[in-house]
């Protein structure tokens, strides 16, 4: 399967775009709040349903109790309105003050993350807006770097407008520059594009000097659905197009996998809710 994250420049809908990735994935999906700004997913999309007691806020003191592994799947929600199992999701902080503390468990969560995909799962990250340490490096503490660093793709959100394309040019430098030293190498970093502007899919690559692994549709009524909730009409166009997506990103993937040594995994214990 795949381990996919999702990273934002600036406010590019890179937590809608995870949603609909996940929901539309071929395969079971689990989808990681990771954006250490919080994560909104369960007010918004889920309606406020299911309970704060399990979330990533929760992760960080199992884990100082040596129980993260036993415990990682009971903090998984279902995306499911028919509570199948297929589409999950482990909901993201309740608070961005919450963020330090997971600072020394993101590396454990990152192994967990990866028995999930061996398990047959598509594992999408929303990791939220990137936090530079530096001019090349993310932040370690204040970011889910080591998240980035495993995945098997990092695809950065970006709308099809200039004004998303220049915000977009720092973080390509130093997500390629953070995958190259300290990742799985800088060709697992990719563009997600959301067709908002005018510019072509042609042009980005050629502006970010970065790969176009696959577009999403500008749809606002199914976005509107996916971030509040607002189940007024069926959603469509952006999740036909995040179907589509899926087909381009696993074929990255099974490149870059071609070129990498398998790792081993530990087993994750526990029942998801």
């Amino acid at each position: 399967m795949a381990v996919i994250a999702l990273v934002s420049a600036k406010s590019s809908g890179v937590t809608c775009a995870a949603l609909a990735l996940a929901l539309a994935s071929p395969r079971p999906s689990l989808l990681v709040e990771a954006d250490p700004s919080g994560g909104t997913i369960r007010a918004g999309y889920l309606g406020g349903e299911g309970s704060a007691a399990v979330g990533m806020h929760r992760l960080a003191a199992a884990d100082r109790q040596s129980t993260l592994a036993r415990e990682f799947a009971q903090h998984f929600v279902s995306l499911d309105r028919d509570l199948t199992g297929n589409r999950m999701l482990l909901p993201g902080l309740t608070d961005p003050s919450q963020a330090p503390s997971l600072a020394r468990t993101w590396e454990q969560i990152a192994t967990l993350l990866g028995v999930m995909d061996q398990s047959g799962y598509d594992v999408i990250i929303d990791c939220g807006r990137f936090v530079p340490e530096s001019e090349t490096r993310l932040s370690t503490t204040a970011y889910p770097t080591p998240l980035i660093r495993q995945a098997d793709a990092v695809l950065l959100v970006v709308r099809t407008t200039q004004v998303s394309i220049t915000s977009a040019a720092p973080a390509v430098r130093i997500l390629r520059e953070e995958l190259s030293h300290n990742g799985t190498g800088a060709d697992a970093l990719g563009l997600l594009l959301i067709e908002e502007g005018p510019f072509s899919s042609s042009n980005v690559q050629q502006e970010l000097q970065t790969p176009a692994i696959a577009m999403l549709a500008w749809d606002p009524v199914t976005a509107d659905v996916l971030t509040h909730g607002r189940f007024k009409r069926t959603p469509k166009a952006l999740l036909r197009s995040a179907r589509t997506a899926h087909g381009p990103i696993n074929e990255l993937v099974t490149r870059r996998r071609i070129q990498l040594r398998p790792t081993t995994m530990p087993t994750v214990t526990g029942r998801a809710s």
